[in-house]
């Protein structure tokens, strides 16, 4: 018995321990999103990357998935690390509007939100229904949810009508994605209270372009113009070409309602029959859209050039222009192509010039990777009619690069700049080096096609990615080096710390031209202003809005993806049973991908609807599948024939079946 009792002696003393220990747990916070899994647990990730914080569900106070929050440690497991919390406080919400259908009674309402993450119901106060009906799908915007409330409250902001299917699926996507489909009235308010006439005082403090030469190219559905170019001769081979850009951080200024919905958005999002704007149409489509024969305030980039395209000198700042004349793409192709149309000289000067940079970058060790996008003619209603595949001609390479040059030149001026010799918070768009676990296999698989690389440096790998892309253009293999090529790249994003952009394969580079539609370069402007003021501002939070502008265009291009496949599925729904030709554009265990030519559109041969013919298997180093018995290949960039089989738009997935000797 003493033997026992005096081996159990000690108990105490490592229990009090144990209690100090989930003391000093208690007190810890820690920031992170909330992910609600479909059974209704919760993790919030945390931004630290400490690992994952569990949260049962009668634990998340007023979140819902998604949500930035801050969480308390109550347990952790000190063998495995694992951590348990309670969340404590929302931070920001991801989502303020959702979809589902209103539960009507005679006294209340209820919203039912359509989900697969668990999220209680919205209570709707009788006088903010909005005319919405028993049963009807609605947009519904949570207003108010206190701690003590049992239920959140919202008011429908929209009603979705049956027969408009297209609207309420986009609509959908922008909301799950935590894209705002309404602005606030408060926002409007601000955007409505804006002068319509240019401040005469402000006219005279700018460098007055109005008499100059100036024009837009842009889409001809467009209708936030961005930025404008002005052309004059200064003399022999001396020309002073401008780069206008609209001047957004002139109406929006920091700690406005205007401003904090901008950041919050912080990109605009282009869907197939619709954009949600960033700013209100009332800054986006008017105050700043640089309409052809109207005064402007821009914020410009000037240079004087020769023919070519060596920049002598530069001006940075503040502008008024008046673009003489409204250009499509097609218009200037037109002219590009016939030597004819208007103000042809001009537009044909700066085309070269364009061209001549366009070399220049290249032969830097800027990556020349084909560029394609998909259009849409839609009905009335919004329903696919034709799909049409646009490639990036003269006229979009005439734009591009002088917008490239201005922004190279812009990052380049605030990269020169310091306060306490240290750089200036600026957000830079960077590109990293390719990834080496990605690269490795990608160049052996290159090699089969005859094309070799040089790795010794990252320029030097940039050109061989550049020959290899030359000497396959036309060929069959073109396609998938280029899919693969591109898989092999990082993602470009926004941050303070610069490290480059390789490839385009400058060393500075920042986003200057395109504020009404990406808030970076909003901050662009503003740090650029104080710059030029000789009193550079130093935003300590650069970083954090960087990250979260970054985080912003990836859930946009995510939803933009979304809404093609969503009407690429809706159109060949319309064509099920027929054949198409295609591409082989993925591989996997259970099947393969293909990629019609003519849309665009891809979809799944699945390896079942294979076995008839053979039994396959995935040889990823080949980025094949392969026949057991046959030795049949089916490999990336290969040409065959499919039959629609398939359309799920609930999914957007599109089931293809191999058609054999088509």
């Amino acid at each position: 018995m003493k033997k026992n009792k005096s081996a159990s002696r000690p108990a105490p003393k490592k229990k009090s321990k144990q209690k100090l220990k989930a003391k000093t747990i208690m007190v810890q916070s820690l920031k992170g999103k909330l992910d609600v899994t479909r059974s209704g647990m919760g993790y919030v990730v945390v931004e630290d990357q400490s690992g994952d914080v569990l949260v049962r569900p009668n634990d998340f106070m007023t979140a819902l998935n998604g949500d930035t929050v801050r969480v308390k440690i109550i347990k952790e497991n000190a063998r495995t690390g694992k951590k348990e919390g309670k969340i404590v406080e929302v931070v920001s919400r991801k989502q303020t509007e959702f979809i589902g259908h209103i539960q009507l009674s005679a006294h209340h309402a209820f919203f039912v939100p359509d989900t697969d993450k668990p999220m209680p119901d919205l209570y709707i106060p009788m006088g903010d229904l909005n005319g919405a009906k028993h049963k009807e799908r609605v947009v519904v915007q949570l207003v108010k949810w206190d701690k003590e409330d049992k239920k959140p409250v919202g008011k429908v902001v929209g009603v979705l009508l049956a027969e408009n299917e297209n609207d309420a699926a986009m609509k959908e996507l922008l909301a799950e994605a935590g894209f705002p489909l309404s602005f606030p009235d408060l926002v409007l308010e601000e955007a409505a209270r804006l002068p319509d006439v240019l401040d005469s005082e402000e006219i005279k403090r700018r460098k007055d372009c109005r008499d100059i030469l100036t024009f837009t190219i842009d889409p001809v559905d467009a209708k936030d113009f961005d930025d404008a170019i002005s052309f004059r001769k200064l003399g022999e081979d001396k020309y002073e070409i401008g780069v206008h850009i609209a001047d957004v951080s002139y109406y929006v200024h920091p700690d406005t309602e205007l401003d904090a919905e901008a950041y919050k958005r912080a990109t605009s999002v282009y869907l197939p029959d619709r954009v949600n704007p960033m700013l209100p149409e009332r800054i986006s489509n008017e105050l700043c859209s640089l309409r052809p024969h109207e005064d402007k305030f821009t914020f410009a980039a000037i240079f004087q050039m020769n023919g070519k395209g060596e920049v002598k000198q530069y001006w940075l700042g503040r502008t008024v222009i008046h673009s003489d004349h409204r250009y499509t793409y097609e218009d200037v192709q037109e002219i590009v192509e016939t030597k004819h149309g208007k103000h042809k000289e001009e537009i044909l000067l700066l085309n070269d010039i364009a061209q001549k940079l366009r070399k220049k970058r290249f032969n830097k060790g800027a990556i020349n990777f084909s560029s394609s996008e998909v259009r849409f003619k839609l009905d009335e209603k919004g329903f696919p009619i034709g799909i049409v595949v646009k490639e990036s001609k003269e006229a979009h390479q005439l734009i591009e690069e002088f917008m490239l040059l201005a922004n190279k030149t812009v990052a380049e001026n605030v990269a020169k700049q310091s306060v306490n010799k240290k750089p200036i918070p600026f957000p830079y768009r960077v590109h990293d080096q390719p990834d080496e676990e990605k690269l490795t296999p990608f160049i052996q698989y290159a090699k089969r096609y005859g094309h070799s690389f040089d790795v010794s440096t990252p320029q030097a790998i940039a050109k061989s990615f550049n020959s290899m892309l030359s000497d396959a253009k036309g060929k069959p293999e073109q396609h998938v080096l280029e899919q693969l090529g591109i898989r092999t790249m990082a993602k470009a994003v926004y941050t303070a710390e610069n490290i480059g952009h390789y490839g385009l394969a400058f060393e500075h580079y920042c986003h200057f031209t395109s504020p009404i539609r990406r808030y970076p370069d909003i901050l662009v402007h503003r740090v650029l202003e104080t710059v030029l003021d000789g009193n550079p501002m130093v935003d300590k939070k650069m970083e954090a809005k960087s990250k979260h502008c970054s985080e912003r265009e990836r859930a946009a291009m995510e939803t933009e993806r979304a809404g093609n496949k969503y009407k690429q599925v809706e159109f060949l729904k319309g064509h099920i049973g027929e054949v198409f030709e295609g591409v082989v554009s993925g591989v996997a265990s259970f099947g393969f991908f293909v990629e019609t030519v003519d849309h665009k559109c891809e979809g799944m041969v699945s390896i079942i609807s294979l076995s008839d013919f053979d039994d396959f298997r995935l040889v990823e180093s080949e980025y094949s599948l392969v026949g057991r018995r046959s030795g049949r290949t089916f490999k990336m960039g290969d040409k065959l024939s499919i039959r629609v089989v398939a359309a799920n738009l609930e999914k957007r997935q599109l089931d293809f079946e191999w058609v054999l000797g088509e």
